[in-house]
């Protein structure tokens, strides 16, 4: 996510950019190298190690899961400890790792560490742990968790919660020029931005927001794969060490940044909440905004002064289709834990999804939609929705959600995409053809 709760989580992710996390205790490790410690399956008993993220919501909720679970399997014991996150939470797990003290279990991870950490072979991978399928189909999330499959075929991060990634619309300003909706494709949108400077000049913009020139890595799924994703029906752009980019799509998007650059429709410079003072009227937001807009900004209200919607799409494409970025995190299980650890963990698992009311309860307390393809259809998640209609739309396209690239260089590889194509492209220093084509060499190279 954005720099909210936890760097994806608020955001945003990234070895280093990515949710952080708190402080909690290793676990001791046999001499076998299995986290536990000697008495890992001491008296009959399976101990398993949970890191939680530090959020204090999600480790009170995986705290009381562990106590019910307990209370139902007399056979296991989970000791639920919030991550260490000095100076980050993947680097709190990497060390673990080295000085193997690693947990059984964590949250808390996206795509790209998990790359990172399953390059290194420090995951097992999920789909190969009995009972793990019976996770997928108990939860009712095949088609959220496909595109989490890895290059290798293998499912290494079970997703908790997905946030569809949406842009927010200034609906008051758009009805006084002429709109009871956003637009939708390309030439809709450029319609707008004409509209709003021939009524406004530099007093609004279509897009304002300076990390649109700014090439530090988390910052283009905010941007650049919202647009990409819903252009190219979800290519994932980078799988494992291949570049499987869509030219077209990818030219699309450029072109279409180019476009609002040429209209003035892109204010590229800091701002004060650009978008929450009316100074912008399009903009990424996600499900956390919420509560800061309750308490800074009443007058933002659903439907009323604000709306939200999917990706534009590039003329010819249906709007219906459109993707959109996922910003998202996960379950990993530690390939250091023995068998019976592992094997424990997936029935632990198994048994939190196996009811949707617990799904409900993470949703209520966390506003982090589930990892689910029924969100917006299950009953158990209506009186959530129902009580914050402004969640059902994220609801509604979890399972139309990409998640990060699979590959451990994911840092280094998003910043080519902003100093290559996308920064360069807001400011008019290349043309869209050749910021394309820039950017897929560095990238090639990069990933060699």
């Amino acid at each position: 996510m954005k720099k909210k709760t936890s760097a994806l989580s608020v955001v945003a992710l990234s070895a280093v950019l990515l949710s952080a996390c708190s402080t909690g205790q290793g676990t001791a490790t046999n001499n076998s190298g299995n986290a536990g410690g000697n008495n890992a399956n001491a008296g009959g008993v399976t101990t398993i190690e949970f890191w939680a993220a530090p959020n204090p919501t999600q480790q009170a909720y995986w705290t009381e899961m562990a106590k019910a679970y307990q209370a139902v399997n007399d056979k296991v014991k989970i000791n639920v400890s919030a991550m260490k996150e000095s100076p980050t939470s993947e680097a709190g797990i990497q060390a673990a790792i080295a000085a193997k003290s690693a947990p059984t279990m964590s949250e808390n991870i996206n795509r790209g560490f998990a790359a990172q950490l399953a390059d290194s072979q420090a995951l097992v991978p999920l789909d190969t742990i009995a009972g793990f399928s019976d996770v997928i189909a108990s939860r009712d999330m095949s088609k959220t968790i496909e595109p989490w499959k890895f290059a290798d075929g293998h499912q290494y991060v079970l997703p908790i919660y997905s946030n569809a990634m949406l842009f927010g619309w200034r609906l008051d300003t758009l009805k006084e020029l002429g709109y009871d909706a956003p637009p939708k494709t390309y030439s809709e949108v450029l319609e707008v931005t004409k509209k709003l400077k021939a009524k406004y000049g530099d007093k609004k913009y279509l897009w304002a927001k300076a990390d649109l020139a700014d090439p530090t890595a988390w910052k283009r799924w905010f941007d650049f794969y919202m647009l990409y994703d819903a252009a190219s029906n979800g290519n994932k752009f980078i799988e494992g060490s291949s570049f499987t980019g869509d030219q077209k799509a990818g030219e699309q998007v450029l072109t279409f940044v180019d476009d609002l650059r040429k209209e003035k429709g892109l204010l590229a410079r800091q701002a004060t909440d650009p978008f929450e003072n009316g100074v912008g009227i399009f903009t990424d937001v996600g499900p956390w905004t919420f509560t800061t807009w309750a308490q800074k900004y009443p007058n933002l209200k659903y439907n009323d002064t604000y709306t939200l919607s999917m990706p534009p799409v590039p003329d010819g494409v249906d709007p219906a289709q459109s993707k959109t970025f996922a910003d998202t995190k996960g379950l990993v299980v530690y390939a250091s834990a023995s068998k019976a650890q592992q094997e424990a963990a997936v029935g632990f698992i198994k048994w939190v999804y196996s009811d949707a009311a617990n799904d409900a309860k993470w949703f209520k307390d966390t506003n982090l939609p589930p990892a689910r393809d029924d969100l917006s259809a299950n009953e158990a998640f209506k009186p959530i929705l129902d009580a914050n209609p402004q969640l059902k739309p994220y609801a509604e396209n979890v399972p139309n959600a990409i998640p990060p690239m699979d590959n451990a260089k994911y840092n280094d590889l998003q910043t080519i995409i902003g100093s290559e194509a996308f920064n360069k492209v807001v400011k008019g220093e290349i043309a869209p053809a050749e910021g394309w084509a820039a950017m897929k060499a560095a990238l090639e190279k990069a990933l060699k």
